[in-house]
């Protein structure tokens, strides 16, 4: 099955060796997206909740360069270093999905690239 590599300006570019979405047939498979601010690269240094409304700003702006918006994720993934965010994102959530939410996971770990705190990937249907 052919693929399609997504692309936009509005969401950081990769940090490694990867692309942004790659969209094979009506599925997009979105890669990470961490506190980057597009136009400079440089991390969001505010609050966590400021860091949160990022990473999901930057997801849109991958949906939507791939012909969809966060309405079409079927499957969330969150990683968070800290799981006591957990409840934040549950309360930022809302502003971005609306009922039926997606599937989602949200896993702890260790660490993130460039020491952030929230990661989010996604995977959409168009």
């Amino acid at each position: 099955m052919p693929f399609e590599i997504i692309n936009t300006p509005d969401a950081p570019q990769a940090i490694g060796t990867y692309s942004q979405a790659v969209k094979a047939g009506n599925t997009v498979y979105l890669s990470g997206q961490i506190p980057l601010i597009p136009d400079t690269m440089e991390l969001n240094d505010g609050n966590m909740a400021a860091q949160i409304h990022q990473v999901f700003k930057n997801l849109q702006a991958v949906a939507q360069a791939a012909g969809g918006d966060l309405a079409n994720i079927v499957k969330l993934n969150i990683f968070l270093t800290d799981l006591s965010h957990f409840a934040l994102v549950n309360e930022i959530m809302p502003e971005y999905f609306k009922p039926p939410y997606p599937a989602r996971a949200v896993v702890g770990v260790t660490s993130l690239p460039k020491g952030v705190a929230v990661e989010m990937d996604a995977v959409l249907v168009l």
